[in-house]
């Protein structure tokens, strides 16, 4: 079994928290104290998550989304954070830190989407070069990979620098255009971001928040894995995205 605390400086020290945004909430938001010598990794901690931790005897749940993000006002029994309380469940979370981090989100992302010279973007984002594509290919591509219906504003150029945002990154179109270039891969964006990117030359791919962050799970997994020897990691099988095509 290792100390709580050990993980939490493991992920520290790849995720630093001052790379967190200021509104952000991460770290570790629900202290059991409990030793640990299994750990559920998960993009979200939905109540659903954490009946599954407890069922599989986890006593830590490793997340990319804060259990706690809000000041909290009330907490009813179904609540994600009480059922972590009542069942003696510890929650460690790296958010922001974790897409700004070297080997974090958005670097897994752009890892995915094969981007050379990959260097940051604002700070969370990253962007890259890539041979020639049009912007239709690349969305299919996208899609692809990362198995997930995409929408494509397409501003009719060849991309050959492409900006990644995992999660809601539509704003970041401008800081795309700044970098060279042609293309921002994200997973939310609003209609008039969408407007906007296009009058400035840049296509946006849409790929879904939750498909567009999901790879940092895996990675994840992987790293404590590789860091704790004798540490049993599980990645979670319950934590879907919220939303699906109607009429599937």
């Amino acid at each position: 079994m290792y100390e709580l605390q050990q993980i939490c400086r493991f992920m520290e020290q790849w995720a630093p928290p001052a790379l967190a945004e200021e509104w952000d909430n991460p770290g570790l938001l629900v202290d059991a104290g409990s030793l640990v010598r299994r750990v559920l990794v998960t993009l979200d901690i939905t109540p659903a998550v954490v009946e599954e931790a407890h069922r599989l005897g986890c006593q830590l749940v490793v997340s990319h989304h804060p259990v706690i993000f809000k000041p909290v006002r009330r907490l009813q029994s179904a609540d994600a954070a009480f059922l972590l309380a009542r069942y003696g469940i510890s929650a460690l979370c790296a958010h922001t830190n974790l897409d700004a981090a070297e080997g974090g989100v958005n670097d897994v992302l752009a890892g995915l989407l094969e981007l050379e010279d990959v260097q940051p973007l604002e700070g969370l984002g990253r962007v890259g070069d890539r041979d020639s594509i049009s912007p239709a290919q690349l969305a299919e591509q996208v899609g692809k990979l990362l198995g997930a219906p995409v929408l494509l504003a397409d501003a009719g150029l060849p991309i050959t620098r492409v900006a990644v945002v995992g999660g809601s990154g539509g704003e970041f179109f401008e800081a795309a255009a700044r970098a060279g270039a042609q293309c921002l891969v994200t997973g939310e964006a609003s209609h008039h971001h969408g407007l906007d990117a296009l009058e400035q030359g840049v296509s946006v791919i849409v790929a879904g928040h939750f498909a567009t962050e999901w790879p940092i799970v895996p990675e994840m997994a992987r790293r404590l894995r590789q860091a704790f020897g004798e540490l049993e990691v599980l990645v979670s099988g319950s934590n879907r995205p919220p939303f699906h095509l109607a009429g599937r």
